[in-house]
């Protein structure tokens, strides 16, 4: 949920540096379970579909690094059914990034671009990526979904599973065997550097109320890595207002 939605923002620092990503390697063939068998053992492993349901907003709080270059910074996400969300960044050397979408508009504030309204493709991205259920990888989002193969990802054997979108593009899921737990995911993005491709890898799940949630997350594009750590998360407790765009975004809405 927290690690989801920060993980495209972390890829605009992906153009600043250069490391090969890291390689899901596939084992022997063998036979496969249903996608959304694996998918709903991994709802469960976390706490379940009910559980998950009901929470309607949360908050959380963490450190965001890419060690290549040295910088870090902190993190902080809002974000509430059925998908609003918020996200501020302060990056050393960089400086204040804030981003989000409000249900119908997404945008983002930084240094670099200034204020910036998402169209199209971008915009339909946002409204996907701030679902705040993304964990049940609803059928109404995915409509297909398929067991590709078992494969070594992050050194565990996992299941790699298709996720097909409405719109006929695709994510892929990594799911660990022995703990049904999600254990990554590659996903392809519009943004303004172009299309990206980016890898992540989900670790150290721990307990926050009745849900688990993973507190640590590899990200690779663009052969840059980023790292995540989630340090607090409470649910339950945010104030609306956090999710309307700033003033100088409000100033581009017409």
């Amino acid at each position: 949920m927290f690690l989801r939605v920060v993980t495209l923002t972390a890829l605009l620092f992906a153009p600043l540096y250069q490391q090969a990503p890291a390689k899901a390697k596939s084992d022997a063939p063998a036979a496969l379970p249903d996608a959304r068998d694996i998918i709903n053992k991994h709802i469960k492993a976390v706490g379940g579909r009910d559980a998950i349901l009901a929470r309607k907003s949360m908050h959380g709080t963490g450190t965001l690094s890419v060690p290549a270059s040295g910088m870090s910074g902190t993190v902080e996400v809002f974000g509430a059914a059925p998908n609003l969300q918020t996200i501020k960044i302060s990056m050393t050397g960089v400086g204040e990034i804030t981003e989000g979408f409000d249900g119908r508009h997404g945008w983002s504030v930084n240094p670099m671009t200034g204020p910036t309204l998402k169209v199209g493709k971008e915009l339909d991205q946002a409204k996907l990526d701030a679902d705040f259920y993304a964990d049940l990888r609803d059928p109404k989002t995915y409509p297909t979904v398929k067991t590709l193969e078992k494969v070594t990802f992050d050194g565990r054997p996992c299941y790699k599973v298709s996720l097909t979108r409405v719109d006929g593009s695709e994510d892929i899921d990594y799911y660990d065997v022995a703990t049904g737990l999600r254990a990554g995911s590659e996903n392809t993005r519009e943004t303004p550097m172009g299309v990206i491709s980016q890898t992540s890898v989900e670790t150290n799940y721990k307990k926050f109320g009745k849900l688990l949630q993973p507190t640590q997350m590899s990200m690779k594009a663009m052969g840059v890595e980023q790292q995540i750590t989630l340090n607090t998360l409470e649910f339950d407790n945010v104030d609306p207002t956090v999710f309307e765009p700033p003033a100088a975004i409000k100033a581009l809405i017409k």
